[in-house]
């Protein structure tokens, strides 16, 4: 029998042993039983001979014919209550996890704008060729069906800012369908800005180019970092007018774009919430069900407390994922139980942030007046959204059940902080146990924050310099170092931090730098990068997008060309300028 010691040890040795990246691959599982393949004659179970041929796809074996690129939505379907009702008008919807709604055709030329090899032909094995094509352009735009695809909308609630909001959904976004990859990886293909869905409420369920190309280019450059997050496969621009304004300033500018996104699943916390909220038990039940069965294999079917096992792991991965926003400065800015995933991945691109000088109250997000989801407070809104699953779990509880969760639920905090803890020593590259690592990480976070040092670029200048160097310092053309030297103490942090890079006697400098330089980015989604790029693309000139991708997807080089080079400069003066709003 699961009990609370059980629980509590999970979470504890996994935040001791938890690999740096993708920390939930080992939770992800594909079932093969309903999907069908482009190249498969049949949509029957391969062997696991056939997946193990598969797993060194040749570029020879990439699919040129869209026509035999398939999905299915037969899964979905099968196993979970669908709307009742059809068509896209928007409306209250009850007792179903879907809709049934049909992409709005994106009208005027359509042109792809930005397209990510890597998903392309690593995920879809798709040669990248055919994203030139008409075909493509219709298929990833909404505009046409994908062989197999049933289009879907996915209802669900949440609490936003603190406050339960009710009925939310895709309200511009349709799921196209699950695609099984030779690798046996079952992903959901889905598009956002794809047209009306039932759960549109006032929106015109379109997306402009600023926030489009800001998801496209972020989900990539977090993937790229290390960081489990859904991935974006192309970027598709059309004269259709969409009206926003963007700072509400009267400003109204005229932009259309459809995003081709991917995840392993698009549940989320408030997937559960609207279902509780609502009464409907049975069908929480039944999606919790298919949740744990699909993507939480190692928990049985038969175990009587598999919700607890399940709420346990969310819990654990939530902590882990948010210790490794905070390790690369990266802040949700609208972290709300709608915009989480129940796989700790990073879904949800609205407004966002990573830091440019590092400080704790930066608001990625103009609308976010109280700072809610300040840097400082991601963590904290993160323990919020776990309060509301626990709550939208309660009926599936027994109370010894509830009380063990809130027991769990309590060790959260426990959890990020060693995760971060590890993280950040693995910056500094420190080796082994010392009491005095939290207050050396402690001391130069402060440091930063007084003088207003690059968050980013000081600890990859760290993992740049040798020791001897540090003692001397000698910060020629390190210039975040420069700004972080000119705290008056900074020569007792640096004496601390030699000291304790001494004590790794059998730890060669060399080494030590090699390792440092792995974690520690030297590209990071900036706002003014972004930005550059966007000011480009309102202006339909992609080739920001393009240079910007190529940059976010080798962010820890160590050579770099001098156009790459601009980018690891001191940021503009007008960076930190620069805001996000939800309208964005």
């Amino acid at each position: 029998m699961w009990n609370t010691c059980r629980a509590l040890v999970l979470a504890l040795v996994a935040a001791s042993n938890f690999p740096r990246v993708h920390v939930l691959d080992c939770f992800q599982s594909a079932d093969t039983d309903c999907y069908s393949h482009a190249n498969a004659a049949s949509s029957s179970r391969p062997s696991s001979s056939a997946v193990k041929s598969w797993w060194n796809v040749s570029f020879s074996n990439l699919t040129r014919d869209l026509d035999r690129f398939i999905v299915s939505c037969e899964k979905l379907l099968e196993s979970l209550p669908v709307d009742d009702v059809n068509g896209n008008f928007v409306r209250t919807v009850k007792n179903c996890v879907f809709s049934k709604s049909v992409p709005t055709p994106l009208r005027g030329p359509l042109r792809l704008a930005a397209v990510s090899k890597d998903v392309i032909e690593g995920i879809l094995e798709l040669d990248v060729a055919v994203t030139q094509s008409e075909s493509f352009l219709l298929y990833a735009s909404g505009g046409r069906l994908l062989p197999g695809s049933v289009p879907l909308a996915h209802r669900y609630g949440g609490h936003q800012f603190g406050y339960w909001a009710g009925q939310l959904g895709d309200g511009r976004a349709h799921l196209l369908g699950q695609y099984l990859n030779r690798k046996g990886e079952v992903w959901e293909l889905q598009i956002k800005g794809s047209g009306k869905t039932p759960y549109s409420r006032s929106g015109d369920g379109r997306a402009v180019i600023r926030s489009s190309v800001r998801e496209f280019l972020c989900s990539e450059a977090m993937h790229f970092l290390g960081i489990p997050t859904s991935r974006a496969a192309s970027l598709i621009v059309s004269e259709e007018p969409v009206f926003r304004d963007q700072f509400y300033d009267g400003n109204v500018k005229t932009e259309r774009a459809v995003v081709l996104r991917l995840a392993k699943s698009w549940f989320r916390i408030g997937s559960l919430e609207i279902l509780s909220e609502s009464g409907e038990i049975d069908h929480l039940r039944t999606l919790l069900n298919f949740i744990i069965d699909k993507h939480f294999t190692f928990i049985s079917a038969d175990d009587p407390e598999k919700y607890l096992v399940f709420y346990s792991t969310v819990v654990n991965g939530t902590a882990h994922l948010i210790a490794q926003w905070t390790s690369v400065g990266f802040a949700h800015g609208v972290f709300n139980t709608d915009n989480f995933s129940l796989l700790s991945i990073t879904i949800d691109y609205g407004p966002f942030g990573f830091l440019e000088s590092y400080d704790p109250n930066f608001v990625p997000n103009t609308s976010d007046d109280e700072g809610r989801y300040r840097m400082g407070a991601q963590a904290e809104a993160g323990l919020f959204n776990l309060e509301k699953l626990l709550l939208a779990l309660r009926p599936l509880f027994t109370q010894k059940q509830q009380k063990q969760a809130k027991m769990i639920l309590n060790e959260y905090t426990n959890v990020y902080q060693m995760r971060v803890l590890q993280i950040f020593k693995t910056k500094l590259g420190l080796l082994g146990e010392d009491e005095e690592d939290n207050d050396l990480i402690a001391f130069l976070l402060k440091m930063m924050e007084d003088t207003q040092s690059d968050f980013t670029m000081t600890f990859r200048q760290l993992s740049e310099v040798s020791a001897n160097q540090l003692g001397s310092m000698n910060f020629t053309q390190m210039w975040a170092l420069d700004d972080l030297s000119s705290h008056k103490l900074f020569s007792d942090w640096l004496n601390m931090y030699l000291l304790r890079l001494s004590r790794q006697q059998s730890d060669r400098d060399l080494d030590r730098l090699h390792r440092m330089q792995s974690v520690n980015p030297r590209y990071v989604l900036r706002n003014w990068m972004a930005e550059s790029a966007i000011r480009k693309a309102e202006m339909n000139d992609f080739s920001g997008v393009e240079l910007l991708l190529h940059i976010l997807s080798s962010p820890f080089v160590t050579q770099h060309t001098a156009e790459e080079a601009g980018y690891a400069a001191r940021p503009p003066v007008w960076a930190n300028r620069l805001k996000v709003s939800c309208s964005s």
